[in-house]
């Protein structure tokens, strides 16, 4: 009896200790489905002579304007994946805001990629967090697709760094924490054309 009554404590214990593990990511408070999958912010890089690409990212921005992100060879280029009603584009919209600011001096490009938006809540999003960088509007998926087939983006948001030579050097799956992203954009821009 006393070795029934440990075993069934611990399955209890083990059960309970098993439902903190639950993920809510994409999820609102009452656990309904927020439209998105959120990252873990985990940052996947490739060293110099491994790095997958090169990539072509081609589009319309919301003010109409072509993008081409092969004008952009020789730079360093950011890229990163939002919409505006996803709560962790909201979240680190304004240190990209101020990372695009920072860096461009130094020769980063920056460009956006939202595949759910028309250009209203787009650009409604755009005046609130100040952003210097235009955005790809890609309701169709084909600049996603073009990233998909050379760096999975599994995550809103996602950012993608790619060295001078278009190659992919990096990737952060969810919320870009600001330090680590300058850490890696410093670590690009010092490496040679």
């Amino acid at each position: 009896m006393v070795l029934a009554i440990a075993v069934v404590v611990v399955a209890v214990l083990a059960l309970s200790s098993l439902a903190g593990c639950v993920s809510t990511a994409g999820l609102t408070d009452d656990g309904e489905d927020a439209g998105y999958v959120s990252g873990d912010a985990s940052v996947t890089t490739w060293d110099q002579g491994a790095r997958p690409g090169p990539i072509d990212l081609v589009g319309t921005d919301y003010a109409g304007e072509p993008v081409d992100s092969s004008a952009w060879i020789g730079e360093v280029v950011l890229i990163n994946t939002w919409y505006a009603a996803c709560p962790p584009c909201r979240a680190e919209a304004p240190d990209l805001a101020e990372i695009a600011r920072e860096y461009a001096e130094q020769g980063v490009q920056t460009i956006g990629v939202n595949f759910t938006d028309e250009a209203g809540a787009a650009q409604a999003f755009e005046r609130t967090f100040d952003l210097p960088y235009p955005s790809i509007q890609d309701t169709d998926g084909s600049a996603v697709a073009s990233l998909q087939g050379t760096v999975p983006v599994q995550a809103v948001p996602t950012t993608v760094l790619l060295d001078r030579d278009g190659l992919v050097a990096a990737r952060i799956l969810g919320t870009a924490d600001p330090s680590t992203l300058r850490t890696l954009l410093d670590e690009l821009l010092a490496e040679s054309a």
